[in-house]
């Protein structure tokens, strides 16, 4: 090679790395994640008109997989009885009698899968199974997510992604950090709200987090004697991005006089369908893809009223088994407040602490969870 040539050349590599040291933006790639059949770039670059590109929702397989979650165990067949008069070699007459199967049989009605309205092209819900982690980065007592340390969090994290992928092929899972931005508290605060908002500044490391794992991200609310009227509009600049989506927390709405902590709160289906219409007004007026609501529950009063939640195209909406212990109680909390008020999906909560306190008890596995009826597509970890 020319020397000349050599020595621009090194020049050139030189003033390459110095421009991506001061202005890493410009190099980076368009992060992309599929969300059932979409592929949505999350680039922002203003010389580049983003436009999602969006498959039509299939609505066939969209119903096939809800019969897949929906597990339900294999419908009884119904017998009657049939006589018959036969003659033995003698002459005399002999009634037998012999069970066949009912033609047509009877239609049995299952709770799962609930029959409501399709959702708008681009769902994530049933196509994917989301597996996240739940916490707050000032705690290492709240979850996972602010346990741990950035890397060994996000490499746990991965691992039981992989172990769901394992598990279950047919329906990939995808990471998510469940963020717990307006936290209950014991003190009243300035306003006598007894909840205290995270600082932009912490939702903001967290949503840089997921970008390295190409996870998706819930903005949990705590509202204590706050309501999530006042608490959701105050996150809508976050709620706009595609890749965040929505949880509230029943435990800590406090609707007597009794702070958060000394009795389970409560949401009604009013609280639940704000938040579902606030969303959906978001999706609409920004061309999202559904969002997705996750509503914790482990009591049957911390949700009344569920059969007036109204399930929109622009939302889907999650109950997740919220509670701690063994596997039968557990597995228990969730037949009696998740699977006997069906709304649309379903979720599951591990707590790598609470769920192991008793001795011999182990913490369930994908498998365990995969024998439900039905079987969560929302798994959190904390």
């Amino acid at each position: 090679m020319n020397k000349k040539v050599l020595i621009y050349l090194i020049i050139f590599l030189f003033l390459l790395f110095f421009l991506f040291l001061a202005f890493p933006g410009f190099f980076s790639s368009a992060v992309f994640y599929q969300q059932g059949k979409q592929l949505i770039n999350t680039e922002k670059d203003k010389n580049i008109k983003n436009v999602p590109i969006i498959q039509p929702l299939d609505t066939v397989l969209y119903d096939e997989k809800l019969n897949e979650l929906a597990n339900n165990p294999p419908d009884k067949i119904v017998y009657e009885t049939v006589k018959t008069i036969e003659k033995d070699a003698n002459g005399k007459s002999i009634t037998k009698t012999t069970k066949v199967p009912i033609d047509p049989q009877p239609v049995v009605t299952h709770l799962w899968p609930v029959k409501t309205i399709y959702p708008n092209a681009g769902a994530i819900l049933p196509f994917f199974r989301i597996v996240a982690y739940y916490g707050n980065l000032y705690s290492t007592k709240m979850g996972a997510l602010g346990e741990y340390s950035e890397a060994l969090m996000l490499e746990k994290l991965n691992t039981e992604v992989f172990k769901w992928n394992v598990a279950d092929p047919a329906t990939p899972a995808i990471p998510a950090l469940h963020y717990i931005a307006v936290v209950a508290q014991n003190s009243a605060g300035a306003d006598g709200k007894y909840r205290t908002r995270m600082p932009f500044s912490e939702i903001d490391k967290v949503l840089a987090m997921a970008v390295k794992i190409n996870a998706i991200v819930f903005l949990d609310i705590q509202v204590g004697f706050s309501t999530v009227e006042k608490e959701i509009p105050l996150l809508e600049k976050y709620l706009k991005m595609p890749q965040v989506h929505l949880g509230i927390d029943p435990e800590f709405s406090m609707k007597g006089t009794i702070r958060p902590g000394k009795v389970v709160g409560t949401l009604d289906a009013t609280d639940i369908n704000f938040a579902s219409n606030y969303l959906a007004n978001l999706v609409r007026k920004n061309n999202l893809t559904p969002k997705i609501l996750i509503i914790h529950r482990y009591t049957q009063k911390m949700m009344t009223n569920y059969q007036q939640i109204k399930i929109l195209p622009e939302v889907q909406m999650v109950i997740n088994m919220d509670g701690w212990g063994g596997e039968a109680k557990k597995i228990n909390t969730y037949q009696q407040f998740i699977y006997k008020e069906p709304v649309q999906f379903t979720g599951f909560k591990l707590f790598y602490k609470n769920d192991v306190f008793d001795p011999g008890t182990v913490l369930m596995t994908p498998e365990n969870l995969l024998k439900l009826n039905p079987r969560p597509i929302y798994i959190q970890y904390q």
